[in-house]
This record gives C-alpha cells, structure tokens and sequence, in this order.
C-alpha cells in the first residue's frame, strides 16, 4: 500500500502482529455467555466484524474470575473449558484476515449488575450469594460503587495475590485460544480502576495512599501478564483517563500510569474515560463526538506510547483526521460498528481506498461489484426523472 493512501487504512505494526488497517472493534458486553464460554452468539457478533474488515477485534470484558464478572452471563478465560468455544471465534476471525484480541477483566465492586436492556441495576448481594456459581464484590476498600450497590470485601493481601494469579492464568489460555492480543482492562471503576482512585482506595497498607502505591496493582499485573504472553505478540491496555470523580483519578496520572505501564511491556494505551462510580456527574466529560480523543492525544505525545482513540468517532473524515492530526494511532468503534458493521469497507470507499469492492469478502465483494454499473446507472435515471418532474411542474 502507498504512503498516499489514507492513514486509516495503512497497516500498522505491534511486535510481530501487523494489523491491516488502523480500525478497532472496540469491547462491547453481550451478556450471552453460557456460565463463561463463548455461544453461537459471540461467533456471529465478533465474526460479522471480521466480514467487515477491521484490522482488529476485540471482545467483550471477559472474566478472569468466576467474582469479576460483570453479569451473570459474562464470557470467562477462568478454566480451561472456556478455550475452545472462543479458539472456534478466533479461527474463523483469522480466516478472514483479521487479528482478535480478550480484553481481561476482573470487575471487582462493580461486579453483579443486569443487563442493560433488563434495566442495568446492581444485583443484590442476596442474589450473587444464591447464583449457581456463588460469587461477591470485591474491592480495594469496603466502598461501595454508588447507590444499589453492595459494599465490596476490601482484599486482603492473599487476595490481591490471587487476582494476579488470575490474570496471569487467563493470559495463558488466551495464547492457547489463539489471540493476538490480551488487553487489561484497568478502565471503567472495575477492580484495578478502583485501586487506582483515591476516591475508592482507603487502604492504609502499602496498595494505598500514594499514587505510586496505587499503582502496585496494576503495574504488577502488566508485569506478570507481559512475563507470559508470548514475546512477538502486543499487549494493550484500557484506562479510564480520568476517572469521573473530584479530586480523582485524572489525567496527569494516567501520562505517568502509561509511561510505567510502556517500561512494563504495554504496547499501546485504550483510552476512554469514567466509571469509578454509577454516580459519576461530579466531573462531567461532555460526551460530543470525539469527546476521548484529547485523552489520547495527550497520552501519546507525553507517555510517547502508542494510543487508542474511542468515544463517539463515527465516520470516516473524522477517523482520519485524528490519525493524521497525530492525536492516536488507533481507531476503536463500539456503538457505531453495532450500527454499521462494515463500517471499514464503507470508510475505505468514502476515503478513495476502495473504489472496486476489493476489501469486501469475496462472497460479497464480486456482487456488489457486479451491481455498481447498473445501480449507478438507475440511480442516474431516477435522478433524471426527478428532475424532469420537477421542471415540467414549474
């Protein structure tokens, strides 16, 4: 491909992964998983992504503890059982010449909500304790995540001990599904979120008060992860730049997070942005489109690390205007990609870097190649008729 064609869909290199195009399908919960593996419904959901043609997909927040999910019905890496319904996902993902990443997770005091169709409220702690699979919020501090919701159990030292062990453990099975990329979630008020804040970390132990302290967490994650994910395959990483509180988490401290978190093996930084609470209006971010990107923009020129844009980036000029604006290497859809999913190949033909239907599927692409000339043609006659019309009625 050309310097001169669009920055958007320039191949990018991470390690020895090199993507096709700059476009990221960015996490989205499902709530479809069968008690942690994947379902018909993950295969058709991320594989229609790969049909249209993002360089990389990522999934759902999958759990790396039975306690960390988010729902009841959260994908999981947590046993080994969880690896071939997703390796059967990333098969078919690689077949179409895309590269698919897990984002692990552990939603610590933010674990145990509905769906967000069924109305998204915290469940109950009666209701966690009685689920098949028993499971409890845990946290940094016995703080809770807002109104409805339970106080978490503050980990103790074994604790913080097994969640890392858990994380390391996923990673492992995540190499065995065939992933390209393992990204942490550290974003969004789930549990290392939390550990990061001030405003939910209360401990008096050495995971608490400084910054530095706050951090442990998750720079020994990245560590330990990094220590075991293969060499030549990149690790990203979700913050949430400021975290949505007063006197939070805020940005100067996640340029400090991802320059310890680039010496520690990250490869490239997610950025989005809330969540520390369900009542996170003390510090409104204006959600207008591209509302994340000056996060991004920030952390990559002063981290000098390699970032993710997302957050209401919904068509082609404005995904290329970022990258060539220098304010992210990345661009990730979420709620744009549900409403397009060949949203790629739609941003290629807008940008001039698809003018034949050559970046479609081939089962798709030389049909819709052999419809353009007569399509074009009717499009042109029903114009003329219009305007015909509107000629003979003046």
């Amino acid at each position: 491909m050309s310097d001169s064609s669009p920055l958007l869909f320039q191949p990018l290199k991470l390690r020895d992964l090199t993507l096709a195009n700059r476009v990221v399908i960015s996490p989205m919960c499902q709530h479809a998983a069968d008690r942690g593996h994947a379902t018909p419904w993950h295969m058709v959901h991320l594989g229609k992504f790969a049909l249209g043609g993002a360089g990389l997909i990522l999934t759902e927040s999958t759990a790396v503890d039975p306690r960390g999910r988010i729902g009841t019905a959260d994908l999981g890496l947590w046993k080994d059982s969880q690896i071939a319904p997703l390796k059967a996902v990333v098969d078919f993902v690689h077949a179409q010449g895309s590269a698919i990443g897990v984002q692990l997770a552990h939603a610590g005091r933010k674990a145990g909500s509905e769906p967000l169709w069924e109305g998204g409220a915290a469940l109950s702690a009666e209701r966690m304790a009685a689920d098949e699979e028993p499971w409890e919020r845990l946290g940094p501090s016995a703080l809770a995540a807002g109104p409805g919701w339970s106080a978490p159990r503050a980990l103790d030292a074994n604790g913080v001990a097994s969640v890392v062990k858990h994380f390391v453990d996923a990673t492992v099975r995540a190499d065995k599904a065939g992933f390209d990329v393992v990204e942490l979630h550290f974003g969004h008020g789930y549990l290392v979120a939390s550990f990061l804040s001030p405003n939910a970390n209360h401990r008096g132990d050495a995971l608490g008060g400084s910054r530095e302290n706050r951090m442990w967490l998750a720079l020994e994650i990245a560590q330990r992860v990094r220590a075991v994910w293969p060499a030549g395959k990149p690790l990203f990483c979700r913050l949430s730049a400021v975290d949505g509180t007063l006197d939070g988490w805020n940005l100067d401290d996640s340029v400090v997070l991802a320059r310890e978190l680039k010496r520690c093996g990250v490869d490239v930084i997610d950025c989005s942005s809330g969540g520390l609470t369900e009542e996170t209006r003390a510090l409104p971010v204006p959600r207008g489109l591209g509302f994340q990107v000056p996060f991004s923009e920030r952390i990559r020129r002063d981290a000098q690390v390699v970032t993710q844009a997302v957050g209401m980036i919904v068509d082609a000029q404005q995904a290329e205007a970022v990258l060539a604006a220098g304010e992210a290497d990345l661009i990730a859809l979420g709620r744009e990609a549900l409403f397009d999913p060949y949203w790629p190949h739609h941003a290629a033909a807008t940008l001039g870097a698809d003018p034949g239907y050559q970046r479609w599927p081939v089962r798709h692409g030389v049909w819709l190649a052999k419809r353009a000339p007569g399509l074009a043609r009717a499009r042109a006659e029903a114009a003329a008729a219009s305007d015909n019309q509107e000629t003979s009625t003046q």
